[in-house]
């Protein structure tokens, strides 16, 4: 079998394999070959600039260290002169730490025979050193034995040998720096050109990555654009395509013969479902109908219960009192009576200002305290910016009733009701309080749950409860309305707070 042959086989063998691995896997396998390649290609790069740096960095390492030998030596010179002078213990010191710092730099200098001119150098200093340092050893010796003459020659013949020394120094210095200068200016250049070949270098390899990826992923993205012409077709109503063609068994393969599949079902049932759904539009919109009529009702059916004993109640009084007085408070009372009704009639099916609402409340109370001899003290606190809101008719007086029946109605001290009218935190708020026989707990959500009808005993109410209330906010209101009521326990008051969104605004003006 021929290597050709073998090559073929192979290139088979990989595509087969390609086909049949999932999206995941070829995205992962891209992705990792193409990061293995950058990678490769850096950390050669990196390598090879490092190496270039490094040798940038050796360049004018010669002339740090004769700079640090020729400054090693003036302190030696320095700390011999003070010693000379001064004879101290510090001196003797500085001198001996100057002396070996001075030769463990003297190490690093040359001292094999040579014909290179600056390994000369080197090594001619460093006879010379040795030379200069046994004379300023033997001066300082010279100087503890108090022989002035002596010391006073070897520090002159010491002197000498120090600056023959410096000028050794200074030429093998200037003589480095030069040859270190065209050495940088050579790696200088060839780092640069290295930088310009590895940004080629990496243009290249992202260049063959690029196209990699292209020619790789063309067989993944093909079919995605076949099927992406076909749902568009479909989309737009066409349901007569051919199939499509399945390239792989990835996750688009798969896809494709379920959207193949799907647009065949879709065919046979086209008719089917289009029947269906002009009859479930036909439902819905008698279904949103009726429950427009049923809203209508609910709230034509709340708003319409009103306890005839009250109107029998409050009719005998009225009676008894035109026996018992004068015509004029027998008036007033029948005018507040018949305005009480007339109101309850004009209203039946209409929503009201908070203004008529709380004109109604001043009514029922007037009534009331005919009826039971001025017992009720009832105050207010309105904002009156308020007054032109909008809300369900009958929904305070009823509370208001609550308030008298079951709160202060029995009670043993003198009862109390108050209404409030308020904005807080942009919600308007409504509160009707009395300091009466107060609830417990369970009782407060077997009303606003209401469950506590079925387990009251009739009473003078007018039949419009806490629950009836909470009903209509809740249609008026689109939900946004809430009714709550609080109270500490038994004899300890109760407070109906109902809170209405506070963008709302009056529809007319209000009235006079």
């Amino acid at each position: 079998m021929s290597r050709g042959e073998v090559s073929g086989r192979g290139a088979g063998f990989l595509r087969k394999k390609w086909r049949y691995l999932t999206l995941q896997q070829k995205l992962t396998a891209l992705f990792l070959l193409t990061a293995v390649i950058i990678l490769a290609v850096n950390l050669y790069m990196f390598a090879l600039i490092n190496g270039m740096t490094g040798r940038v960095e050796k360049v004018y390492v010669s002339n740090v260290s004769l700079n640090e030998l020729s400054g090693a030596l003036d302190r030696v010179q320095d700390s011999m002169e003070e010693y000379l002078n001064t004879k101290s213990s510090d001196a003797m010191e500085d001198y001996y730490r100057s002396e070996q710092a001075y030769r463990e730099l003297m190490d690093g200098l040359n001292t094999a025979v040579t014909d290179n001119r600056m390994l000369l150098t080197e090594k001619n200093i460093r006879g010379l050193s040795e030379s200069y340092l046994e004379l300023a050893a033997e001066a300082i010796q010279a100087k503890r034995g108090r022989n002035v003459e002596k010391y006073g020659k070897l520090y002159e013949d010491a002197s000498v040998l120090y600056e023959e020394i410096h000028t050794f120094i200074y030429s093998l210095n200037n003589a480095q720096f030069k040859d270190n200068s065209r050495n940088y200016q050579v790696l200088l250049n060839s780092l640069r050109y290295m930088e310009l070949i590895s940004i080629a270098v990496l243009l290249i390899v992202l260049l063959g990555n690029i196209s990699l990826i292209v020619v790789s992923t063309r067989s993944v993205t093909r079919p995605l654009h076949q099927l992406a012409r076909a749902a568009g077709e479909v989309s737009g109503g066409n349901f007569d395509i051919g199939q499509i063609p399945v390239q792989s068994m990835d996750e688009v393969g798969i896809v494709t013969n379920t959207f193949n599949e799907m647009v065949e079902n879709i065919r046979n049932y086209i008719e089917q479902l289009r029947v269906t759904m002009e009859r479930e539009n036909q439902l819905k919109e008698r279904e949103l109908m009726m429950q427009s009529h049923l809203k209508d009702a609910q709230l034509k059916y709340l708003q319409a219960q009103i306890n005839p004993h009250f109107l029998f109640n409050t009719l005998n009084a009225g009676a008894q009192l035109a026996m018992m007085e004068e015509a004029d408070k027998t008036g007033r009372f029948l005018e507040n009576v018949a305005e009480f009704f007339r109101y309850n009639v004009r209203k039946n099916d209409e929503d009201a200002t908070l203004q008529e609402e709380i004109h109604l409340v001043d009514n029922y109370v007037y009534i009331l305290n005919v009826r039971f001899s001025g017992e009720i003290l009832f105050s207010k606190e309105i904002d009156e910016s308020l007054l032109g809101v909008r809300v369900p008719s009958m929904i305070l007086q009823p509370l208001v009733e609550n308030s008298f029946h079951y709160g202060i109605r029995n009670i043993e001290w003198r009862g109390r009701i108050e209404l409030s009218v308020y904005q807080k935190e942009g919600e308007i708020c409504i509160s009707i309080w009395d300091n009466g026989a107060g609830m417990e707990p369970e009782r407060i959500r077997q009303v606003l749950s209401g469950r506590a009808r079925e387990t009251e005993p009739a009473s003078g109410s007018n039949g419009v409860g806490v629950r009836n209330v909470i009903e209509r906010l809740k249609l008026y209101f689109h939900g946004q309305a809430k009714l709550q009521i609080f109270s500490e326990g038994v004899n300890t008051g109760t407070e109906v707070l109902i809170t209405i969104p506070g963008m709302i605004r009056a529809d007319a003006e209000l009235p006079n």
